[in-house]
């Protein structure tokens, strides 16, 4: 049967870090004061005592005493169908029929939490993307399933490099949010089309011509969390916040609560509260509690997005554009008209 196996002699080894080096780290005195936020579930709880919490304890243990329909959209990255260790527990790989068992075993408890309009997220990987959809089929109506590319990785020997993850998206009912707009994604138009001299669907800015594009199920403009990012951890499945992010602006609105039971290094909280949305989440991992904690006291300083920028998603690799100043073909315009005003008073001059 799929269980974590946890190895209570193992600690989190303190690592050397390159001077540039931006992973979060926990010195002795974070541990102590944010353990005092972590908090646990003993009996039945309202939404006010949780909201806002990262509950340090087993999804099982605890999920039975959560608030009835108290939920508006639920992100849900699950140990995959394979062997890995996180931070000395160990999460086993087991027969197909097991996993699924393991995976019905949680998702059979969400539709008492969720809301008559709530959506649902799980992420997965090849292995285990048959197993998530079949369990999220008997509960829930399945609207698709999104891939997108993980190009952090070393290629096999043997075999097609993994590039890959799902993450399948349901819903309770057919009445759900889904906030187109605030998902285009912002790409370089290399062929720009004119209708009459004028920009068709696209628009010109000092960095160069551009459309927002309506977003698809197939993402390729996501970066994996590594050393220089600041959101790294060491949690070795960490999700990027741009891609969370995608998630939360699509399938909720702010002060809608954002419930994650396998919360890791905080990634979906530390991203609700940047997009003022209530969350709560669940995490059995104490130091990955923590990493999750002292990401969320990092929001208060600094609340930005990689790749989310003035209130649209861009494509990989293009910081420079993001912040250079917007300009559309207005604006040039006006700009092109006040220039040859000055040159026309130049020439009165003379």
């Amino acid at each position: 049967m799929c269980d974590f196996k946890k190895d209570l002699s193992m600690k989190t080894i303190s690592k050397e870090r390159a001077p540039r080096n931006r992973t979060l780290v926990l010195s002795n005195q974070d541990k102590t004061r944010l353990k005092e936020n972590l908090c646990s579930i003993k009996k039945p709880v309202v939404l006010d005592e949780i909201t806002e919490k990262t509950i340090h304890q087993d999804i099982f243990e605890v999920i039975d005493y959560f608030p009835d329909h108290c939920v508006d959209l639920l992100i849900a990255d699950p140990p995959y169908n394979l062997t890995k260790t996180f931070n000395g527990s160990t999460f086993r790989a087991s027969e197909d029929e097991e996993y699924i068992q393991w995976t019905e075993n949680w998702v059979a408890k969400l539709p008492r939490l969720l809301k008559p309009n709530a959506s649902i997220y799980v992420c997965c990987d090849w292995r285990c993307s048959n197993a998530i959809y079949m369990v999220l089929s008997r509960y829930f109506q399945v609207r698709n399933r999104i891939t997108w590319e993980r190009e952090k990785g070393r290629g096999a020997k043997a075999n097609w490099k993994n590039s890959h993850e799902d993450i399948w998206f349901a819903t309770v009912s057919s009445d759900y949010t889904f906030n187109l707009d605030d998902v285009k994604v912002k790409r370089k138009v290399l062929a720009p089309y004119r209708v009459e001299g004028a920009p068709k669907d696209w628009t010109e800015e000092e960095a160069g011509n551009y459309r927002l594009t309506h977003p698809s199920n197939l993402w390729t403009d996501l970066t994996v969390p590594f050393w220089s990012m600041p959101e790294n951890t060491d949690h070795p499945t960490q999700k990027p916040e741009k891609l969370i992010a995608k998630l939360i602006l699509a399938s909720s609105n702010e002060n809608d609560v954002v419930f994650d039971p396998f919360l890791g290094s905080g990634t979906t909280s530390v991203v609700a509260k940047k997009l003022n949305r209530r969350f709560f989440g669940v995490e059995l991992d104490e130091t990955y509690c923590l990493f999750a904690e002292k990401r969320l006291e990092n929001v208060n300083f600094d609340a930005s997005i990689q790749g989310y920028t003035n209130g649209v998603f861009w494509e990989r690799n293009t910081l420079a554009d993001q912040e250079r100043p917007q300009m559309t073909s207005q604006r040039i315009d006006k700009k092109i008209t006040k220039k040859t005003c000055s040159l026309f008073a130049l020439a009165e001059e003379m």
